[in-house]
Order: structure tokens, then C-alpha cells, then sequence
């Protein structure tokens, strides 16, 4: 019996395996189509995202197949409104890794490989039902045949049309927007510098470029309300210079095109992520407009959410109600994702030139302070990610340093990254207590340069403070564990 049956094989499906598999858990994969993606999709690998994959020791091969983007230059087409850096985030990774999906789904479905897992292509999960504390799933392969599988655990991947959301009865609510788009994956010239984000707010509507790699963009732009409810034919390569001709600034050819295709964009979620044995992630629980470039790396941060935890009670270390937190904390994220998203969106195609001019204005001065950048740059990058409202996120006795339950820890812990470990960060001997308490769920840490001495800190597997007390609060730090440990 495999212990875990993952649906879907995109980015989340494969990082959910990956982060299972390397600590140890057995899993199936398996996907519907017959080959990855060779599309470019998704785009961005954002910081938070790379310091989560570097958590599990194999950020590496993202970085050599990727290209690192500096920041966004947002203009008129005349002239620039303002830019955003990424170099000024306190992260390992202080850019945005510009790289195509269908190269991030390769990195990953050959990390999987090494990890002796091999994902299960032209093979369907037809249907599943609950049985007892696990469930059956039917899968249907390419010949026709099908077979049945007893799993403890199934983790819906599989995308906008989850067959997973669908056999739950989960509602995904939300809406479709009313307009149309186009993208464009296409080599272009005049675009400088080529390691920038560039955006033009034209008063005819949006149009963006993405590095991919050196010569080669994806350039999205918006073609005004929808007419009727049927697809949009997909561009030819002389519109798209059309368009960007009168939206850019002059000199910009494109040229080469690898994929263009029109969109509509869909706004929408899930209220509950899991039932039972049954868990969703990724475009499965929520979808939303690409603005901010957010959908693929909150997908793959509810693997790296819930994996851990699944690990734990998997082994009996952790009490099954830990993964009670994984809807908690994942919903949150994805209603402040969408939200963001939503809002970025409306404010790039607004056509109201009042709105427009009061738009630049207000983007021109705000990032002109430092502070403003700071802050643009941290949410873009996912690190101002946090969980405060959580079960897991508890404050103890006043502390010192003012760290927040429930915030990204910002250093990489020295743990074994085969096993899930709480790090105790604090006083020596109170640190190394607790991992002798606790031998199965906290490791003592070394001192940090971003820990008061006068603190008793612990840091989560996935790199978030837990609880956060004062350094005498041995007693706090206890109770929070057995609140956890099975």
C-alpha cells in the first residue's frame, strides 16, 4: 500500500513528492498527460520559494537552469513611472529566478528520479472514495485498463479541474473576468535592461515583458472587455507587434514566437483545503489572475506546508490534529494571494485616465522611499509570508527581540533534511533540554545572529518561528510541544 497517492504531476504534485520522499514517506504519482509540460506557464521562482527548496537541499539545479531578474521597470511608454529593486530583501536569493515551468517541472521530476520515485504519466484518478482512515482510488490507464489502489493518504494536485475538489464537493467559488488577454512566449529585441520586469501602463491597457532567458520574453498584454463567452482566437505574431508597437516605447521587434495563445482570467477558491485523509494544493484549491506571477509559488508552498506535517503524523510523532493547520494557514495565504492579485490587476487595465494619472503618481512617489520598496519587494518575493493567525503560532513570556509567532525565520537551520525537526534556538542548555524532552520533534540549534540571547525561540521544519518566548520561558516551549507531540 503506498502510504501517499498524489494526483498531478505540475510543480505542486512534484514537490509535494519530492518533499515527501526525502523524508521518507512512500508515495504514487501519477498524471494524465502523457509528457510534462513544454510550455513556459509560469515564470518566476520567487525568493521564499528558493529558500524553501534550498531548506530541502536542492535549490542548485533551479538556479543553473534559471535567470535571475533584478527588479521592474513599470513605464507610460514614454516615460518611466517608477522601479522596483529586488536586491534590497534579506534572503539568500535576492532576485527573482525567471525560469519556464516546463524547466522547473524538468528539475523537479529529475530530483524525484534520483529520490527513486517515477511519476506515473497517461495514468487518470477516474474516482476515489473514503475507506475507513484512508481511501480507494480507481486509475485509469492509457490502454483502458484500470486498476484500484488503497492509499492512507490522497493529496489532490491536479489542477483547475480537480478531480480530487470535484469527488469532495467542494465549492470553488469566485468568478471569470470579464476581459480578454493574450501572451505571448516570443524572442524580442529592444528591451533594456533584459534582467528587469518591464511594464507599461499604456492608456489603452497593460502591456508586460518577462525575461525568460537572454533574448527570449513572455509578453502578456489585455484586449478590453470579453464579447461573448467563446475562446478568443489566439494571436498572430503581426498583432502582437501591433500591440506593442502602440503600448511600448519605440524599437521594440519581436520575433521567433514559441507559443502564443489567449486567456481569460479566473478568480477563484476553495473555502477548506482538506477532509479527512483527503488534501487539496495548488491550482486545485485556488486560482487567480497572474498578476504578480504568485500562482505556482503558493502551490508550491502549501507542498512545502503540508509535507512536513504529514511526516510527522505519518510517523506517530506528531498528533494527527497538527494537520488541522494546513487549511488555517494555506486558506489565509491564498485569500491575501488572490486578493493582492486581483488588485494589481484592476489597477494595470483601469482605462479611466483620471484614475490613470492619479495611479502613476501615487506608484512614482511611493516607491521613491525606501521603506515603500522594501516592503513591494518583500511581498512580491513571498517573504512577508506569515502565519500569525495559527494553532502553531504562540507567544510566550515577553521577549526581547520582538520576534513574531507565526514570521519567516530568515536564516537556513543546520537540521537533517531527512528528518522534520522543530529548531530550539536559545540558551544552551534550555535549547538542548527540550531536544532531549523531545527527542523526535526538536533539534537544538546553534546560536543565531538574528536571536536575542535573551529569547527562547522555535522554528518550524518549513522555516516559520512557532513559538517565541523569553528566555526563562523553558515551561512555555514545553507546554507549545505537547500541544503537538503525539
Amino acid at each position: 500500500m503506498a502510504s501517499v497517492l498524489i494526483s498531478g504531476a505540475g510543480p505542486v504534485g512534484l514537490t509535494m513528492a519530492n518533499e515527501l520522499v526525502r523524508y521518507g514517506i512512500s508515495v504514487r504519482i501519477v498524471d494524465k498527460e502523457p509528457h510534462r509540460t513544454d510550455k513556459s506557464k509560469a515564470l518566476v521562482l520567487w525568493s521564499r520559494t528558493l529558500e524553501l527548496l534550498d531548506h530541502g537541499g536542492y535549490a542548485e539545479p533551479f538556479i543553473k537552469a534559471g535567470m535571475q531578474g533584478h527588479g521592474a521597470q513599470i513605464s507610460d511608454g514614454t516615460n518611466v513611472v517608477a522601479r522596483a529593486r529586488m536586491d534590497i530583501t534579506d534572503t539568500r536569493y535576492p532576485y527573482a529566478l525567471m525560469i519556464a515551468q516546463s524547466e522547473t517541472e524538468r528539475v523537479l521530476e529529475e530530483s524525484l528520479a534520483k529520490r527513486g520515485v517515477k511519476v506515473e504519466r497517461s495514468v487518470t484518478m477516474e474516482s476515489f472514495a473514503e475507506k475507513g482512515a484512508g481511501i480507494e482510488a480507481v486509475l485509469r490507464k492509457a490502454d483502458g485498463s484500470s486498476e484500484t489502489v488503497q492509499a492512507d493518504w490522497l493529496l489532490g494536485c491536479d489542477g483547475a479541474h480537480s478531480t480530487t475538489r470535484h469527488g469532495l464537493g467542494f465549492a470553488f467559488e469566485g468568478s471569470t473576468m470579464d476581459s480578454d488577454w493574450w501572451l505571448a512566449d516570443i524572442h524580442v529585441s529592444g528591451l533594456e535592461p533584459q534582467d528587469y520586469l518591464h511594464i507599461f501602463w499604456h492608456r489603452d491597457g497593460i502591456l508586460a515583458f518577462f525575461p525568460i532567458t537572454p533574448g527570449r520574453w513572455r509578453a502578456i498584454g489585455d484586449l478590453g472587455p470579453a464579447s461573448g463567452s467563446g475562446h478568443r482566437a489566439d494571436p498572430t505574431l503581426d498583432e502582437v507587434q501591433a500591440l506593442v508597437t502602440h503600448r511600448g516605447k519605440p524599437g521594440i521587434k519581436v520575433s521567433d514566437p514559441i507559443w502564443l495563445s489567449c486567456f481569460r482570467i479566473n478568480e477563484r477558491k476553495v473555502k477548506d483545503y482538506s477532509r479527512g485523509h483527503i488534501f487539496l494544493a495548488g491550482d486545485a484549491a485556488h486560482i487567480h489572475s497572474p498578476a504578480g506571477g504568485q500562482g505556482m509559488n503558493t502551490g508550491m508552498q502549501d507542498a512545502f506546508n503540508l509535507s512536513w506535517k504529514l511526516n510527522l503524523v505519518i510517523n506517530g510523532i506528531a498528533k494527527p490534529s497538527l494537520l488541522d493547520s494546513y487549511s488555517i494557514e494555506r486558506s489565509a495565504v491564498g485569500d491575501m494571494v488572490l486578493s493582492n492579485a486581483g488588485r494589481l490587476t484592476d489597477m494595470a487595465i483601469t482605462r479611466n485616465p483620471i484614475v490613470q494619472t492619479l495611479r502613476n503618481t501615487i506608484v512614482k512617489f511611493a516607491l521613491g522611499f525606501p521603506q515603500i520598496g522594501h516592503i513591494v519587494a518583500d511581498t512580491m518575493s513571498e517573504l512577508n509570508i506569515a502565519y500569525p493567525v495559527s494553532p502553531l503560532s504562540v507567544a510566550g513570556s515577553p521577549h526581547a527581540h520582538g520576534v513574531k509567532p507565526g514570521t519567516r525565520w530568515p536564516e537556513k537551520l543546520p537540521a537533517d533534511i531527512t528528518k522534520p525537526r522543530f529548531s530550539a534556538i536559545g540558551p544552551t542548555d534550555v535549547a538542548a533540554g527540550l531536544a532531549a524532552k523531545f527527542p523526535r520533534l526538536v533539534e537544538a540549534a546553534a546560536s543565531s545572529k538574528h536571536a536575542d540571547p535573551r529569547d527562547l525561540i522555535l522554528v518550524r521544519p518549513d522555516g516559520y518561528v512557532g513559538f517565541a518566548g523569553a528566555a526563562s520561558d523553558r515551561a512555555g516551549a514545553e507546554a507549545y510541544l505537547r500541544t503537538i507531540a503525539a
